[in-house]
């Protein structure tokens, strides 16, 4: 058996990068990331997925803190759809998605639909500031420091991408995926609704 040569190692080595970047090559996460453009985040494209309820993964438990100290866990929500928004205050397209969600969150008040931020990046201070200066009232969880959110959705359906945005059906199994900026609050709308109306 021989023993390979340190130039045969980098060559192997050479060949497997390429196939790992030849596989990403028509990614546009990874091509974002190659790309290597400074902004910080990496934005989805807008891609919705939709799963239909019999292809539905287990109910999400997390549990973590608001940005305002109250604890939330996954239970407080369940008997509720949720829509839960991946987020931080730097971020362009969270910025510019900030009046969708807004709308939404304020037309579905009283109707058995809850709203739940995470925000990935920052403090208390800058959330709560983010919160004030758009206009938005319902809560968001504080994921900075431990990930205990991110975590816990990564095994169902992963928020590749700042924003990410999912619907979970009243049983917390997530039941959409919208990957990147929401381009008009009539999408998340039609979601919701759609979720809203499924046999309970």
């Amino acid at each position: 058996m021989s023993i390979p040569t340190p130039r045969t190692r980098i060559g192997v080595a050479t060949v497997l990068l390429a196939v790992l970047l030849a596989g990403c090559a028509n990614d546009p996460l990874a091509a974002q990331y190659r790309a290597g453009s400074g902004k910080n985040y990496i934005g989805g494209d807008g891609t919705i997925t939709e799963i239909a309820a019999k292809n539905r993964g287990n109910p999400i438990s997390f549990a973590g803190e608001l940005e305002t100290g109250v604890s939330t866990a996954s239970t407080d929500y369940l008997g509720n759809v949720l829509v839960v928004n991946f987020w931080y205050a730097g971020c362009d397209p969270c910025r510019a998605e900030a009046d969708d969600l807004q709308a939404v969150w304020e037309k579905y008040q009283g109707e058995g639909v809850a709203f739940l931020g995470v925000n990935v990046r920052d403090q208390v201070d800058t959330a709560l500031t983010f919160a004030r200066s758009y206009g938005i009232t319902y809560p968001s969880a504080i994921d900075v420091n431990d990930g205990n959110f991110k975590i816990a959705f990564t095994g169902e359906v992963a928020a590749n991408a700042v924003p990410t945005t999912l619907v979970l059906d009243r049983q917390g199994r997530v039941a959409a995926r919208i990957l990147g900026e929401i381009s008009d609050d009539s999408i998340l709308d039609a979601i919701v609704a759609t979720v809203l109306s499924e046999p309970e």
